[in-house]
């Protein structure tokens, strides 16, 4: 991966254009695979937080 973005700093015709916009395509889709990933899981432990929290009873006087 280095390599191919060392390659396209020291080229100057338009493929370099066309690997550099599927090179970040690719890490869009990265990053939307991983949140769609993380945001579910989240989703489960915020629930279970707030089961939790209404369980618990708290005294306002210290």
């Amino acid at each position: 991966m280095t390599k191919m973005f060392t390659s396209f700093l020291c080229t100057e015709d338009g493929a370099a254009v066309v690997d550099m916009t599927m090179l970040m395509a690719a890490l869009v889709g990265l990053a939307l695979a991983v949140t769609a990933s993380v945001s579910n899981g989240m989703e489960d432990l915020s629930g279970e937080l707030s089961t939790t929290m209404i369980d618990h009873d708290v005294d306002p006087a210290f």
